[in-house]
């Protein structure tokens, strides 16, 4: 009898579900809901959308980058109110797919993108650092910063020194590839710091389990109510929004580890939107494609979608079978995981790559982390696209002038490129620059493109400029 599933597609499901495991319950915890509802999700992205068509060997899941927006939205409507903002997004995903708008999104500026995840994962690890001493976290992200500097007088040692030990397992591990390829290094850190934790009699705080049906929630009519606030809706859209790129961007990079088949980026997208809006009527967390867990499975060597499907089995059989194995963790060893995580969230690479050539790009890049830092995700992303709209007017506005003087026949000057209201001050100081005494010709056949702010001022200076000569004329003769 011939097994329907491949062994690679079967090892690479046990690979992904090891590393979904630990990070699903530190994702719910940084989000500030139980942790089961972060197993829903998990479970959900690899039953639902990884059965979906769409993208084969990406995997879908909680996601860090979206903890800040949904601990904001669950701190500010309740976590009653969390399953119609996941579901509302979802149908807004579906809707986005159907209207096949899925490759638009990789329209979207990359340092935008960069920039909100940047600023996602500062946030994180500034939050996560005091889950590490067991310490609340100050609300706002200016205010989580400068707490910082009175955490370690504050922080329970134990628990530091669990986070700490998790942390150091995670980047000393992952240095060895032959290990990290036969075991993820998240699933590693996470069962040395709960074996050193049980082993030494550490009092640290641990996760604490309930079954799954106890804390899935359908949304009621009063919750639906909701999203008739302006509030929710923003933050409905903001979570499709990120949810999209960020899973759309993770394909794009994931396309890039394998020879198979390439994404098909709106039925994707589809495959996201029906996942979330699943994970919604369970009142669970919302989904994206996770770029951590998509590389453990291509790297564990996944050939087909078997494997993404799989992993949400496993999560299954164990939360369904074994709960009371996951109430063992230390929750200071999954805020490790998180500081690690959020931390990779940071392009310092990237950073330093476009500095060389792009620096307009880093500008862009830093605002948008520093706005989602200081103020809101929604603020940050608004503020990015804006800077890089107008950087892109910017570059665009390239107008060269060039002058030919031809003596008693005057000045000619030829003007090339693109004539917009961006570069207009220059091109009419340089203008104005020339002889007043000297009659000009200008040339405007080498401009590929003129607005109308261009044009009239244009006109203008030459109205202007004719009417100064008859004048000095005039008063010459």
């Amino acid at each position: 009898m011939r097994c329907a599933v491949s062994r690679p597609d079967l090892f690479a499901s046990l690979v992904v579900f090891l590393v979904a495991l630990p990070l699903c319950v530190g994702v719910a915890l940084a989000s500030g809901v139980p942790p089961e509802l972060g197993l829903v999700t998990g479970i959900v992205g690899g039953l639902v959308a990884g059965a979906l068509p769409g993208s084969s060997l990406q995997v879908s899941g909680p996601a860090a980058g979206l903890t800040v927006l949904v601990y904001e939205a669950v701190r500010t409507y309740g976590l009653g109110a969390l399953g119609v903002l996941v579901g509302a997004a979802g149908l807004l995903q579906l809707g986005l797919g159907a209207l096949r708008l899925g490759r638009w999104f990789r329209a979207v500026s990359t340092a935008v993108v960069q920039g909100m995840l940047a600023g996602i994962g500062l946030l994180l690890v500034t939050g996560q650092v005091y889950a590490l001493g067991d310490v609340e976290v100050p609300s706002g992200g200016l205010a989580a910063i400068a707490g910082l500097v009175e955490l370690p007088w504050r922080a329970d040692p134990a628990a530091l020194s669990v986070g700490g030990a998790t942390i150091v397992v995670s980047l000393l591990w992952a240095r060895w590839g032959g290990g990290a390829r036969l075991v993820p290094a998240p699933l590693v850190a996470v069962l040395v710091a709960t074996a050193a934790t049980w082993l030494l009699g550490l009092e640290v705080r641990r996760v604490e389990v309930q079954g799954l049906l106890d804390v899935v929630r359908v949304p009621s009519v009063t919750d639906v109510g909701r999203l008739m606030e302006v509030g929710v809706i923003g933050t409905v859209v903001a979570l499709a929004l990120i949810a999209s790129a960020e899973s759309l961007f993770g394909a794009a990079a994931v396309d890039r580890l394998h020879d198979g088949p390439r994404t098909d980026y709106d039925r994707e997208l589809m495959a996201q939107g029906t996942g979330n809006v699943v994970c919604g009527l369970l009142g669970a967390l919302p989904m994206t494609a996770v770029i951590v867990r998509s590389a453990a499975n291509v790297a564990a060597g996944a050939r087909t979608k078997a494997a993404r499907v799989l992993h949400g089995v496993w999560l299954l059989v164990v939360v369904a079978g074994v709960p009371g194995v996951l109430g063992l963790i230390p929750v200071a060893a999954l805020a490790g995981l998180l500081v690690h995580a959020g931390w990779r969230l940071v392009p310092v690479d990237e950073v330093v790559g476009l500095w060389r050539g792009h620096r307009g790009e880093v500008v862009v890049l830093g605002v948008t982390a520093g706005i989602v830092l200081a103020g809101s995700l929604f603020e940050g992303v608004v503020a990015g696209l804006a800077l890089a709209v107008a950087k892109s007017a910017w570059d665009i506005s390239q107008v060269q002038m060039e002058t030919e003087d031809r003596g008693e026949a005057g000045i000619v000057v030829r003007v090339r490129g693109n004539a917009t209201f961006v570069r207009l001050p220059k091109l009419l100081d340089e203008l104005d620059a020339l002889p007043a005494d000297r009659a000009v010709r200008l040339e405007l056949g080498g401009l590929a493109h003129m607005d109308h702010a261009s044009a009239a001022a244009l006109e203008g200076w030459a109205a202007a400029r004719a009417q100064a000569l008859v004048v000095s004329s005039s008063s010459t003769s």
